[in-house]
């Protein structure tokens, strides 16, 4: 057998377990237990002597092959499934840090995940600092004897911020600190966290794996030593396990994942095209694009540009409402990585908790959106952006 496929095949065929009847789809084992022939078999499994499944709390065989077939993907010896993307993010941070510790994190977060890291981890005695990740300097300055995490997204959400990942790994090495990366908004395909030096990679299957709006899903990926000294015992205890047919459905959903981001990330940067050069649009931010800040970085450590494009209306809200309201194809949802192009307002949604002086310092602008491309016609897309900006007054 192959041992050494390229991604797109391993998407398709990497990890699975097949029954005794020879499906051709993956199974789902939707069970909360498992069975032994004897006590002593019981035993055994409890002792970790012998192979096996216990509880689905702990893992099951649609897990297993959902875990094993993203470790393939990312380059990461092992992984644990979570019910939610923030299930994951929380686990991934809280894990490995006590009272008296600190994290250091990018201040540039999705709002749920800078709760995490500003609101609740003080509310256990670990003290975090928020920094412009976008410097190194600041990660560098910010870190203490005590710092454990460095935690960032990159890009980020949702003005598409790039971090040097290979620099805060660096200085997080000195320092003895673990760097966790939320790579949602590059995909698995885009970016590498591991091979860049972080220690921790996370993601949303919420996004692009399931892309198809289906259900809830996150995952956690490292080395095996990490895993089994720092997660698992937090994974085991407090249950944010993934249900097994959520596994099932990732696991379906991964299957395409290239040719969706493929169509995606052609149609953010037609789009993005587009706007940059309407008179209407103060600005647009996007990967692809050689004017985006951070072109240099993203040139080291990115393949592709991004299904995810930023752009900021001239008119403020009453503009960036009435462009959300004109749209047909594109519809109004704070999801993302969909086939279906979707639309949000962060200072209305995503980020509406920040206090307008944080919105101001992320750059998010009451005229600000994010756009997730979608799979549709690239043309169609176009014209509906078009159609939509015509109506916009001015």
């Amino acid at each position: 057998m192959t041992t050494k496929w390229r991604p797109a095949t391993q998407l398709v065929h990497g990890g699975t377990i097949r029954s005794q009847y020879g499906e051709t789809s993956e199974a789902i084992y939707l069970t909360q237990g498992f069975v032994y022939e004897t006590a002593e078999a019981a035993e055994a499994r409890f002792k970790g002597e012998s192979e096996g499944y216990i509880y689905a709390r702990y893992g099951s065989p649609t897990n297993d092959m959902f875990e094993k077939r993203m470790c393939l993907l990312e380059g990461a010896e092992d992984a644990r499934a979570m019910a939610s993307g923030m299930a994951a993010v929380a686990a991934a941070i809280l894990c490995q840090v006590k009272a008296g510790d600190h994290i250091v994190a990018a201040r540039a977060l999705f709002g749920s995940c800078r709760w995490v890291v500003e609101t609740l981890a003080p509310k256990y005695g670990v003290e975090c600092t928020l920094v412009d990740g976008r410097d190194l300097a600041n990660w560098e300055k910010a870190a203490r004897k005590n710092t454990k995490v460095f935690f960032l997204e990159s890009p980020t959400n949702p003005t598409l911020e790039v971090i040097d990942i290979a620099g805060v790994a660096k200085l997080a090495d000195q320092v003895g600190a673990k760097v966790v990366v939320d790579n949602v908004f590059a995909t698995p395909l885009f970016q590498k966290p591991l091979e860049l030096g972080a220690h921790v990679v996370v993601y949303s299957a919420t996004k692009h794996i399931d892309g198809q709006g289906r259900c809830l899903g996150g995952v956690v990926l490292s080395d095996s030593e990490w895993i089994k000294e720092s997660l698992q015992d937090y994974f085991r205890h407090t249950g944010p396990a993934m249900s097994p047919f959520n596994a099932w459905t990732l696991l379906k959903g991964i299957e395409t994942l290239p040719l969706r981001v493929r169509q995606q990330t052609e149609n953010a940067g037609r789009i993005a095209d587009l706007l940059a050069n309407h008179p209407k649009v103060a600005r647009v931010i996007y990967p692809g694009r050689a004017d985006h800040p951070q072109a240099d970085i993203i040139a080291k450590q990115m393949t592709g540009g991004s299904t995810l494009v930023c752009l900021e209306l001239k008119g403020g809200k009453a503009a960036a409402f009435g462009l959300q309201n004109a749209l047909e194809v594109v519809k109004i949802s704070n999801n993302l990585g969909d086939a279906k192009s979707l639309i949000t307002h962060p200072g209305t949604t995503t980020h509406k908790n920040l206090t307008d002086e944080a919105r101001a310092e992320l750059g998010i602008s009451p005229g600000t959106l994010r756009l997730s491309a979608g799979i549709e016609d690239t043309d169609d897309l176009l014209e509906d952006f078009a159609r939509a900006l015509d109506k916009l007054p001015g």
